[in-house]
């Protein structure tokens, strides 16, 4: 063993003196590091060291700071439920004011850093995305879902037990949703308005409600598309808001052209002159030459259209959009538009093509005071637009008013009789959370919470009340039905079922891992490595 050793040693010194740092270094990182052993105790077992930027939460603390963070986010917009609801102002970094009532508008300015909040801002957008109404009232039920199901934490019940009951909740609360909607005549101009009426009655709008209600129905009845039996109505590609105080800019047109070019262009322009159109509209510039060949020809160009407007246009009068003019056929010219005229309002010019024949597109134009009012407008009226869609492609209504909640919690706590385990407690807590709504209205109008809940309660054991609610302007209640207060079916399953999902998903959490990168992380792994051999 000492030839060995000795020998050893004598290789080391051959070697360069790098060669001898590096392997002097390499038993003590390793022994650093947990994966060596030290001379003093050769069995002990190896250690792991916790990487200093990741920090770990895990068990009952994860699941309180996620009830806790969705509370909070629920707590935000609380008071903008009802038509006596508030409006929040808020200030984004570039100086700009956002004064709405709408919760997606006010989540989407929001900045948070926990994972949970996170969720809840994501299922309001995704509201919005699938039925353009209830962005308030998912976020405050699932606030509420998980609020009740933290009593169920606390005395140790697993949460797979808490989510079972949900999950067996949800298919009751749909099921009994179908049971007491209603169809509607979506031919009746009447009803219709009335039903959209009900979703812009908590809006800044409501003040012109008439105006409101006939302006979405119109312009969703005239973007509404039916080929085989199929239903589309697309309001964000061919039913376009526009205000006023919008700046269009242009570049300047081409003051040098070349004689190729010239030639290139006269080519172009006899192309389209030989069909002899009336209006050409291009996604992109014309030149002076250009415009000097058709106005010779007595034909009116537009040219800088965005392509979402220059689709809308097309679907309008009956034409197809064509990539290159030497392409032109007869059968592509829409000859449906009537009337071509220019008007300036305010400090813009606008196109108006009008007087069309079967128009499958339309714009709606708003004039305002200041921006923020008319982009609060701007968002009802889409909220409006998106009621009157949900309603064509899904005629069925369901009482509004908070009636649907307290006709589905009643429901649910009288199924929950008979159901045995401890999964009946949650699942009666479904039913307790869902009360929120009513509860919320009845705050926002200042009226007696504890009273009219329970007398609402009362009203909802009795037969042929499923239809009683809260009255949001006065605090009373009365039968929906004969107030006229309808929502559609769509958007009270789509609000139930993201709530209660989104409620499982930060329920199945029990450990939040993050891990945080600094810049000078990998500098100081390359000019630290001398120290670190000195551990």
């Amino acid at each position: 063993m000492c030839f060995c050793f000795f020998f050893f040693c004598l290789l080391l010194r051959a070697k360069p003196a790098a060669y001898r740092r590096s392997q002097a270094r390499g038993p003590i990182r390793a022994a650093a590091a947990g994966l060596g052993h030290s001379h003093s105790n050769v069995g002990s077992k190896p250690h792991l060291r916790p990487t200093p930027q990741l920090t770990r939460e895990s068990g009952r603390k994860v699941q309180s700071g996620n009830i806790n963070a969705a509370k909070t986010i629920a707590d935000i917009i609380r008071t903008c439920l009802g038509p006596k609801s508030m409006m929040k102002m808020l200030l984004d970094p570039m100086g700009g004011i956002v004064m709405t009532n709408d919760g997606n508008a006010i989540l989407r300015e929001i900045q948070v850093q926990h994972p949970a909040a996170k969720s809840m801002i994501e299922i309001s957008r995704t509201q919005d995305e699938e039925v353009g109404d209830g962005t308030t009232s998912v976020i405050i039920l699932a606030g509420e879902m998980l609020s009740v199901a933290e009593h169920f934490l606390e005395q140790q019940m697993h949460p797979t037990v808490v989510i079972s009951a949900y999950r067996k909740a949800l298919d009751d609360m749909i099921s009994t949703l179908k049971k007491i909607s209603t169809p509607v005549d979506t031919n009746n101009r009447d009803m219709m308005l009335n039903i959209i009426n009900s979703s812009i009655t908590t809006k800044v709008i409501s003040r012109w409600s008439s105006l409101a209600c006939n302006i979405a129905l119109d312009a969703v009845k005239t973007v509404q598309f039916e080929e085989n039996g199929r239903k589309e109505i697309d309001i964000k590609k061919y039913a376009r808001v526009e205000k006023t105080d919008i700046e269009i800019t242009r570049e300047e047109d081409f003051t040098r052209i070349l004689q190729m070019e010239e030639e290139y262009i006269q080519q172009l322009c006899e192309d389209i002159i030989h069909l002899k159109p009336d209006v050409v509209i291009t996604e992109k510039g014309i030149s002076d030459l250009a415009q000097h060949y058709l106005m010779r020809a007595n034909i009116t160009a537009i040219r800088r259209v965005r392509k979402t407007d220059n689709n809308r246009i097309a679907r309008a009068c009956g034409a197809r959009i064509v990539s290159r003019p030497e392409e032109l056929r007869e059968e592509d010219i829409g000859t449906g538009a009537g009337l071509l005229e220019i008007k300036k309002i305010g400090d813009e010019y606008f196109t108006f093509i009008t007087e069309c024949k079967d128009p499958k597109a339309c714009t709606i134009l708003l004039r305002g005071a200041s921006k923020e009012i008319l982009s609060e407008v701007e968002r009802n009226l889409q909220d409006a637009m998106q009621v009157c869609r949900n309603v064509l492609l899904d005629p069925q209504l369901v009482p509004g008013g908070g009636a649907s909640e307290m006709a589905v919690a009643h429901a649910l706590t009288e199924k929950s009789k008979a159901m045995t385990g401890v999964e009946q407690w949650p699942y009666r807590a479904v039913a307790q959370a869902l009360e929120v709504i009513p509860r919320t209205l009845i705050q926002n109008c200042g009226a007696s919470t504890i009273r009219l809940l329970t007398s609402l309660r009362a009203k909802h054991t009795q037969e042929n009340c499923e239809t009683w609610g809260v009255n949001g302007e006065t605090g009373t209640l009365v039968d929906m039905k004969e107030l006229g207060i309808w929502e559609p079916l769509a958007v009270k399953l789509q609000t139930y079922k993201t709530a209660v999902e989104t409620a499982v998903l930060l329920l199945r959490i029990d450990d939040i891992v993050s891990g945080h990168k600094k810049k000078g992380d990998d500098q100081s792994r390359q000019g630290g490595a001398p120290d670190a051999g000195q551990e």
